[in-house]
């Protein structure tokens, strides 16, 4: 299996793309750490950036490469109450070590769309199969940046809604997924909005809520929320 040259990466290549759209003068890119998935292909590396503004200072050297990354909130519905759920997986993160519930969640890698990974990603970390045309874009194409200081990670935020029988929706409850390729440990966990709200604390997942239900214009059960 070869793998993928940093260079290459199209990840990489956007990045670059970026710096120069806004005028910084690259004078090097030292990479100091890569990890690749079991394709090949570049997951995300450690970069230390020369570069200039064009104010003439010294940019921050750092920067965590990850690309763009889709979010995707899948909201439950009862079908005879209307009651909205919360589907969210839990696994182990590095931040702190402690068990997280979250958003299904992935990185866009290789030459797929944003509305194809979040299929893709809804399937491996739920199993269930949505369509493109299911989803919401509620980010409307426009990248949001959650670590401006020490990273390139632009987040695209999703939602999609399917209506089901109250045994249906509580059939999710506990079940495993994810790939080991990827040293993804997850189950899922049905929630009211409400309470998985609370549970959420990742500033991401909580942003993408209140997206959702801005979309929908749902503000009675937003004004319900509370950290």
């Amino acid at each position: 299996m070869q793998e993928e040259k940093l260079q290459d990466a199209r990840k990489f290549k956007r990045w670059k793309e970026k710096l120069v759209e806004n005028n910084l003068k690259i004078n090097g890119v030292e990479e100091v750490y890569t990890r690749r998935n079991h394709n090949g292909e570049v997951l995300f590396s450690t970069l230390m950036l020369d570069a200039v503004t064009p104010e003439g200072h010294k940019i921050p050297p750092i920067c965590f490469l990850k690309g763009d990354v889709v979010c995707i909130l899948v909201c439950l519905i009862d079908a005879e109450t209307k009651e909205k759920y919360l589907l969210l997986v839990r696994q182990r993160r590095i931040a702190s070590g402690e068990l997280t519930f979250e958003h299904p969640a992935g990185m866009v890698d290789g030459t797929k769309t944003t509305f194809q990974i979040c299929v893709q990603e809804v399937f491996e970390e739920t199993g269930i199969h949505i369509t493109e045309d299911q989803l919401l874009d509620l980010s409307k194409g426009k990248p949001y940046y959650p670590s401006t200081g020490t990273s390139d990670e632009a987040m695209f935020f999703f939602a999609c809604e399917l209506e089901m029988t109250k045994a249906e929706i509580e059939a999710f409850e506990n079940q495993r997924h994810g790939t080991n390729e990827e040293h993804e440990f997850i189950t899922t966990h049905v929630l009211s909005f409400q309470k998985a709200h609370q549970l959420i604390n990742n500033t991401n997942g909580l942003l993408l809520n209140y997206l959702y239900l801005k979309e929908v214009g749902d503000f009675e059960l937003m004004s319900q929320l509370s950290l």
